[in-house]
């Protein structure tokens, strides 16, 4: 990953003037950044920052900052027209999209030095006339986060394409209202890429931040929990050059990014690693029915067919529940351990129910649920711990401290010359 500080303009005589030099200077507070995450956009650029040029009054303390995870000619394209820009303008580009769009937006997030930052698409389909009206809504209203909403008074989705394009927003929208009703009251368009948030309402949760896809604003609003939040109408335009990354592919990490926000506490895991343990009898069954069909007998087939409802079970929880964690060791390992964690249930199960039917005196119906409680809430403890360790807080600031510093000041201090 680097930080590519473009250029200033320059004056006739090749050297900077006044206003090019105070421009470079360290944003003060109240100053907006304008993060632009790009993937091969280099059609669009140059044109958004005209417009940006057109709206953003040159008295307002703003810089842009590119995050590109393109594979196009979309860094140089910036550095061409940031030469008649006269905000000063960074590029982060990084060698791994890690996270996706979202990924970027927190990459930017972590360098910007603003007290307000607006998070944009590049292709034009967000209209950047709408920056200052996102910033001096939030300072008119005190909220933390200032939503660009289609979905209220004045706004509109004109520029999705399609009928099907509509269809999947509007789920989408409903999807994540319904999932997170709380945290998401006073947002009506959620799916928005489209936003301004004050630095101080995210920057304290930066290290918790774990987007995957394009919708940042749901990670943001779901684990920073902005104090208030106010709304502005816009126009969803059609997009200016090159096409949508939209995908099949995009809306399967959606899913799953859903999935990871809604159970990031320990009793929503436990709730979903028991549904996830209900839709494993039916791989079990299925294989009981074919093994006993086949002449096997009754108890070496539930053994066996045991293990399909394990295996099926841990790829929805590899997938679904514990993404996350699965780097800190093998996938050999990680297999080991989850399948004997859950052979290990069956064979403490029975030592149970007869403790509490022999020494407890209780009745063998009521025994057997207790046992099986008992059991499932010590499985996903284990599955937690011994199979999914959760990193502690002491390895991310190792892996912080290792890290090497990208402050977006600091280059543009460099860049005007400035000590």
């Amino acid at each position: 990953m680097s930080i590519l500080p473009v250029p200033p303009r320059r004056t006739g005589d090749g050297q900077l003037g006044d206003a090019e030099l105070e421009s470079t200077a360290v944003a003060e507070p109240g100053a907006v950044t304008v993060i632009i995450p790009t993937f091969n956009e280099a059609g669009n650029v140059r044109e958004l920052l005209r417009q940006l040029t057109e709206s953003v009054p040159s008295r307002l303390p703003c810089e842009i900052l590119f995050v590109d995870d393109s594979t196009d000619g979309t860094p140089a394209a910036i550095a061409e027209a940031a030469q008649d820009c006269p905000f000063p303008v960074a590029v982060i580009h990084r060698d791994e999209p890690v996270g996706g769009l979202g990924g970027a937006v927190v990459e930017g997030l972590r360098t910007a030095g603003s007290e307000w930052i607006v998070v944009m698409d590049a292709d034009l389909q967000h209209p950047p006339s709408l920056v200052t009206e996102l910033v001096a809504a939030g300072e008119r209203t005190t909220a933390d986060l200032v939503v660009a909403s289609r979905y209220v008074d004045g706004g509109s989705r004109a520029g999705l394409a399609g009928g099907y394009r509509v269809a999947v927003s509007r789920a989408a929208t409903w999807l994540t209202k319904g999932l997170f009703p709380r945290r998401l009251r006073g947002i009506s368009d959620p799916m928005s890429g489209f936003f301004a948030i004050r630095r101080g309402a995210v920057m304290a949760d930066a290290d918790g931040l774990r987007p995957l896809g394009y919708k940042i604003l749901l990670e943001l609003a779901v684990r920073c929990r902005p104090q208030q939040v106010a709304e502005v109408p816009f126009v969803f335009r059609d997009r200016f050059a090159g096409e949508s990354k939209s995908t099949a592919r995009e809306g399967g990490r959606f899913l799953r990014h859903l999935v990871e926000l809604r159970t990031a506490s320990a009793p929503a895991r436990m709730m979903a690693f028991g549904l996830i343990g209900l839709t494993g009898f039916v791989p079990n069954l299925l294989a009981l029915y074919g093994l006993t069909g086949a002449g096997m007998h009754y108890l070496p087939a539930e053994i066996v067919a045991n293990q399909f409802g394990v295996a099926w079970n841990f790829l929805l929880i590899e997938l679904l529940l514990f993404r996350h964690r699965r780097e800190h060791r093998h996938w050999a390992d990680r297999v080991g351990r989850f399948a004997l964690l859950a052979n290990a249930d069956l064979l403490l199960r029975i030592p149970l129910i007869a403790l509490f039917v022999g020494e407890l005196g209780m009745e063998v119906l009521p025994a057997t649920a207790l046992a099986m409680l008992a059991t499932f809430v010590l499985r996903f403890a284990g599955t937690e711990t011994l199979v999914y360790l959760p990193k502690g807080r002491w390895r991310r600031r190792s892996a912080d401290a290792t890290r090497p510093a990208r402050p977006a000041r600091s280059a543009r201090r460099e860049r005007s010359g400035r000590p």
